[in-house]
């Protein structure tokens, strides 16, 4: 069976053309920087949003119309698999990510559960060895089921515990058996929602008791693949435990598991921690610990996750900046876990709403390049922080300066500062670059 009949393998056009159904901006041959924009970026198709998305919401009924629609328990499965490979070759995309979840139907059972997930498993290693498409990276859902309801590692259930810790371990088998490049845990519900019920020591530390099961278990069975965390603040739960990239980083520094754990970072996550995508991208670079994107975007407007296909050029552009910064994202990738807009609701819509990630993303890649290439912001930082490289500002930084010298030095001094930080100047050059880079 086709399932997007009206779409061929989606080509580079470049910037002229008007057909909506090319790229613009993402021609995977082109060299930035010694290497293919295809290796550059890595992009991935979730599958949770592009194959399994119904268009619920907490207002209205499914509404997504969906050429495997119809079917139901494992023969929806299995047509979902066959969708999913001719997505990724008429896409040209090397990459996808999926849950346990979305891939096979609970059973009644964890046993029955399993033996689902084998099947579809069995059936997707056929697709990859056929089509050479690749696994970047799995993860366990372990929010969905109401079992989870007060977490799964942090559950104050010791069966939930335990459930969740079986779970895992088939989550790495599967990616051993497919050759994950990476595995993600995302701890929908491993926070709280009240202090007045929460043991906060006890969750903390079971989180860490299953990160350290599921290193001892990958260490077993001779899996090889990154370990990943993916931070948010909130939703479902009110606190998160990876609250943020920054919080992450001492979560898995004060465990002690700094050398196995990297971070996936997603955007809109960052958003609603707060902050900018770039300032997660560059807390995570200078601790060694960024691994992975999930690329999208958030509405500042609407205070949740609305995971949006990525359109916004200024936050792509730096990203790429950072992840150049970075050498890249070396076994990661740039993930869409995005969707479209619950009024998109027709097949061709999923191509549409990829394409315009790729290309912002693309666009983005150029741009950072040059911006790197020719040191526009480097440049200036080098400038402004000119003083901690002689004097006394290097005797700080080498850690020779004390209290008393420090004292002794600047107590008759007279300086006053007046250098600008010339911000303005610096978003007049990033426009510059974002509308004349070819």
């Amino acid at each position: 069976m086709t399932y997007f009949p009206e779409v061929k393998r989606i080509q580079y056009e470049g910037r002229k053309s008007t057909n909506p159904l090319a790229f613009k901006h993402y021609n995977p041959s082109e060299v930035v920087l010694g290497k293919p924009m295809e290796e550059h970026l890595r992009f991935a198709v979730s599958y949770w949003h592009t194959f399994t998305l119904s268009g619920s919401d907490p207002f209205g009924l499914p509404n997504m119309i969906r050429p495997w629609d119809g079917s139901a328990g494992m023969d929806l499965a299995k047509k979902r698999v066959e969708a999913t490979f001719e997505f990724l070759d008429k896409l040209g995309v090397m990459y996808f990510c999926f849950h346990d979840r979305d891939i096979a139907p609970e059973g009644d059972t964890l046993r029955e559960t399993n033996a689902n997930l084998d099947v579809i498993v069995s059936m997707l290693k056929d697709y990859m060895q056929t089509s050479g498409k690749k696994l970047l990276w799995n993860t366990q859902n372990m929010f969905s089921n109401p079992r989870f309801v007060h977490g799964a590692a942090t559950s104050p259930n010791a069966d939930v515990f335990a459930y969740a810790a079986a779970q895992v371990k088939k989550g790495l088998e599967v990616a051993l058996e497919l050759g994950a490049e990476n595995y993600v845990f995302w701890g929908g519900r491993e926070g709280y929602e009240t202090l007045l019920n929460t043991d906060l020591k006890l969750e903390m530390d079971n989180l860490a008791r299953l990160f350290q099961m599921a290193i001892n278990y990958a260490d077993e069975i001779g899996f090889k693949g990154q370990f990943l965390i993916e931070p948010k603040p909130k939703e479902p739960t009110k606190h998160q435990y990876d609250f943020d990239a920054a919080t992450a980083i001492a979560f898995l520094k004060t465990y002690g598991f700094e050398d196995r754990f990297k971070l996936n970072l997603e955007a809109n996550h960052a958003t609603l921690a707060g902050h900018t995508f770039e300032h997660e991208l560059y807390v995570s670079r200078i601790h060694g610990m960024l691994g992975s994107v999930d690329a999208n975007q958030g509405d500042p407007l609407l205070g949740w996750d609305t995971d949006e296909f990525p359109t916004d050029l200024y936050s792509a552009t730096l990203a790429m900046y950072q992840i150049l910064k970075n050498g890249g994202l070396h076994s990661g990738g740039l993930n869409f876990d995005a969707k479209v807009r619950r009024a998109s609701m027709t097949p061709i819509d999923l191509f549409y709403g990829h394409i315009v990630g790729m290309d912002s993303f693309a666009r983005g890649l150029k741009v950072a390049a040059k911006l790197i290439e020719e040191r526009v912001f480097d440049s200036f930082i080098e400038e402004r922080y000119q003083s901690y490289r002689s004097g006394i500002g290097q005797e700080i930084v080498s850690g020779k300066a004390t209290l008393q010298s420090l004292e002794d030095y600047i107590v008759d001094k007279k300086f006053d500062v007046t250098t600008s930080g010339r911000q303005e100047l610096l978003l007049a050059k990033l426009n510059q670059y974002l509308l004349e880079v070819e």
